[in-house]
This record gives C-alpha cells, sequence and structure tokens, in this order.
C-alpha cells in the first residue's frame, strides 16, 4: 500500500511522487481564498487526503484590502495563516507552492515551490478555485504605473504611494508639481473604486487635518474615472446615485461615460484630457487567474472556466472550478463577491463527499443572493438585497458587523473592532508607515 504523501514527506521523499491510495482518495483544492478554504472545511469528514495548494502562505479578506491600502488596517488584521487549517482538521496538508499547470490527461498538477523546486501531485479530484488577477484590458503597460489592488502587496504599495505623495508635496517648491502630487486618480467606479476614493478623500480631510506646515492635504483632488454611465454599475440605479452625491460631498470628482486611453509617468489621459498626477490607482476589471490558461476547457472573453450547473468542467466528473475563476455555462453571472465563492466551495466540497459515499449530485448549485454592499466613507453605506435597496448610517453600522463578523479569526475580530473605533472617534488610522526601500 502507498503511504500517504505527507508521511512520505517527512522522510525525505518529494512530495509529488505519492500516488492516491486504494483506499484513501486525493483531492487537490487550487487556491487558499473564500472558495478554497469553504470547500476544505466542508471535506473535514471525508476519508480522504486533502492537499490545499497556495502560492501565499495566508488568506485575505478581500473586502478591506482597500483598507490597508489607505491605512486604516495593518495587513495582519485582515489576514490570516491558512495552515492554521491544519490543526483541527487532521485529513488537510497545506503546500507553499504556485499552481503552474494542470493536466487533465494525467490527472495532476504541477507546482513550482519558492525555492524554484518543481513538482507534480496527481488527483483524484481536484477543486480550482485560484481566483482572479488585474485586468488592463490588453494594456498592461500600465500596470508600471497604476497598481491594482488584489494582494496585500498590492495594498502595502498603494499605501506607500499615497502616503509618499503627500510627503513628497510638502517637501516641493514647485507649485505645479505639488498640484501633481496632490491629484490622485482612480480608475474604475465599482466598490473597490468607490471605496478607495472616499477612504482618501477622509485621509485628505481629518486624518492628515494639520499633519503638515506647507500643504494643506484637504486641497488634494480625487477623481474617480469610469466608462460606464454611472458609478457602482451593479447597483440599482436610486443606489448609485446617492453614493455618488455621498462621493461628491466629500469632494471627489466623478467622470462617467469616460475612457482612460494612456497611464504614464505623467497621470493619465481620460476622454481625451491630460490629467497630471502622481498617484493612479487601477480597479476598472478583472480576468481570471493565468492557472485557467492550461486548462483544456472552455472559458469566457474574461478567462473564467466554464462550468455546468454542478461547477464541473464540462467533459469530466472530478473537476471544479468555484469562486471567481469559474462562471456559469448557461444563466445569469454570479457577482464576484465573497458569498458566491464560500456558498460554491461548501456545496462542492459536499457534492465530493456524497461521491464518496456513491451518490450521484441530484441538486445543481443555486446562488443564495445575500445582498450586495458598498460602503462610501464613515457613517454612509449602501445595501442591495433583491427589492431591499438601503442606504445611510444604519446601513453603514450593518456593514460594521457583517465585516466584523466574517473576518478569519477572533484575533483579526478584535483588532479591527479596537481600530476601527479608535479611527472612528479619533479619524486617526493605524498604520500610516511607507515602505522603506532596501539599501544598496
Amino acid at each position: 500500500m502507498t503511504e500517504p504523501v505527507h508521511e512520505l514527506h517527512r522522510r525525505g521523499e518529494p512530495l509529488g511522487r505519492a500516488i492516491p491510495t486504494a483506499k484513501r482518495k486525493r483531492i487537490v483544492i487550487v487556491g487558499g481564498g473564500f472558495a478554497g478554504i469553504a470547500a476544505a472545511r466542508a471535506l473535514r469528514r471525508c476519508d480522504a487526503e486533502i492537499f490545499l495548494i497556495d502560492r501565499r502562505n495566508h488568506h485575505i479578506f478581500q473586502a478591506l484590502l482597500y483598507q490597508v491600502a489607505t491605512a486604516i488596517l495593518a495587513p495582519a488584521e485582515i489576514a490570516s495563516p491558512i495552515r492554521q487549517l491544519e490543526v483541527k482538521q487532521k485529513n488537510l496538508t497545506v503546500i507553499l507552492s504556485e499552481v503552474t499547470t494542470v493536466n487533465l490527461s494525467t490527472q495532476s498538477v504541477d507546482t513550482l515551490s519558492p525555492k524554484g523546486d518543481s513538482d507534480r501531485f496527481a488527483f483524484d479530484y481536484l477543486v480550482i478555485a485560484a481566483g482572479v488577477q488585474t485586468s488592463y484590458f490588453g494594456r498592461d503597460d500600465f500596470a508600471k504605473y497604476a497598481p491594482g489592488l488584489k494582494n496585500l502587496n498590492d495594498a502595502e504599495l498603494i499605501r506607500t504611494k499615497i502616503l509618499s505623495a503627500y510627503e513628497l508635496a510638502e517637501l516641493t517648491e514647485d507649485e505645479s508639481e505639488r498640484s501633481r502630487l496632490m491629484t490622485f486618480v482612480l480608475v474604475g467606479a465599482g466598490p473597490t473604486g468607490v471605496e478607495l476614493a472616499a477612504s482618501i478623500a477622509h485621509l485628505s480631510k481629518v486624518t492628515l487635518f494639520e499633519n503638515f506646515r506647507r500643504i494643506d492635504p484637504a486641497k488634494s483632488v480625487i477623481i474617480l474615472v469610469e466608462a460606464d454611465d454611472r458609478i457602482l454599475p451593479s447597483f440599482a440605479a436610486p443606489l448609485s446615485m446617492k453614493a455618488a452625491m455621498r462621493l461628491q460631498s466629500c469632494g471627489v470628482t466623478i467622470r462617467t461615460g469616460t475612457r482612460v486611453e494612456k497611464v504614464d509617468e505623467l497621470g493619465v489621459i481620460a476622454g481625451g484630457d491630460r490629467i497630471l498626477s502622481a498617484t493612479v490607482l487601477w480597479a476598472a476589471g478583472v480576468s481570471a487567474s493565468s492557472i485557467a490558461k492550461t486548462l483544456d476547457a472552455q472559458k469566457d472573453r474574461g478567462g473564467r472556466i466554464l462550468v455546468d450547473p454542478f461547477l464541473r468542467v464540462p467533459g469530466t466528473k472530478n473537476v471544479f472550478a468555484v469562486g471567481d475563476i469559474a462562471c456559469a455555462s448557461q444563466g445569469d453571472a454570479w457577482p464576484g463577491v465573497a458569498q458566491v465563492a464560500i456558498q460554491q466551495g461548501r456545496y462542492v466540497g459536499e457534492t465530493i463527499c456524497e461521491a464518496f459515499n456513491g451518490k450521484v449530485p441530484q441538486r445543481s448549485f443555486q446562488y443564495s443572493d445575500k445582498g450586495n454592499m458598498a460602503v462610501v466613507g464613515p457613517n454612509f453605506a449602501i445595501l442591495e438585497r433583491g427589492r431591499i435597496q438601503t442606504s445611510g448610517f444604519i446601513t453603514f453600522l450593518i456593514w460594521v458587523v457583517i465585516h466584523v463578523v466574517v473576518l478569519p479569526q477572533l484575533q483579526n475580530r478584535l483588532r479591527v473592532q479596537r481600530q476601527w473605533l479608535w479611527s472612528y472617534l479619533t479619524g486617526q488610522r493605524g498604520s500610516r508607515l511607507i515602505a522603506e526601500p532596501p539599501r544598496g
């Protein structure tokens, strides 16, 4: 009998050489986001070897990344180590590697470790939950000047750009350069773009008040650019309008129906106009993780894997795609929110457990819409759930409660509650650090 892969590894055998045993099947989960972790947890009682592979050792609560990017929260407050799952789930092994190829013909995935070592993992069942990455719609040259916001590195880079802009503006004697440094352009007015814009506005007018001697941060220019005819196009028009009015009251300039034609070291060209800016942030679109390209399966225009009603890759019975990397082959598209990923991961985990018991899935995946929310600075949020549409302070409190509850660990919840209360009462932010570049 072939021994479990982790036992072989402890004795020095390469990880990928182990073959699934006849008695214990192997389930490989690619990605440790909401969908991957939900799938792993749903499989906790399965008599199987489960391998969760991710290139990062932590799970991020992405809905609060913008708060790290704007210095409200520290990175550790919205992240937790994936390996912590192993403590309570004895059938799970976490692997820190990047999946580079999915091989349907050999029923295996190829990985690359941080050291550069390659390996191969055979699977009986595969769950692809690799998520998405920032899309520049074919203009990848924009990435150098306009970072997106998808991980902690992005958030810390954006925080450094924002805070450094004010420090440099304080130093310069050139008024035109000072104006450029204090102009912030955000491309894309979905929830991320709107939340970033509102948070930067509050940072400039409240947090940085009287922090500088030669500049007035409240005079910052914040421009939100959107190609659609309104902001937050995934929300109902009345809520979109209320959010726009709130942003404008915070001092944010909104330019809808405007496409960005160029991003460079000077700023952007949008709708034919040159906007001089030292800080351009990209929140305009996403595309599927590069892993999807290696899979021989149909995909949509954004590179997402098309799946059947049971979230299986068509033509297979044991390969599933869940979360942002998956797209329904028929019917309405699922929104790219955490609840979809969690529900899909849980569904697939339960489906695989049923297959272990010889059951054929009868119930296709049905998304239960818990509502869509966006926060527009302190004291104001919008919520849409079916016919229910609310906005204002009470909705903001609902947003706070929900986002605290779903944080991954108790220590995260306690830290975030404390920091939010401090920021709310004082206007100060707890992580105004500029990363120091390496010397030499």
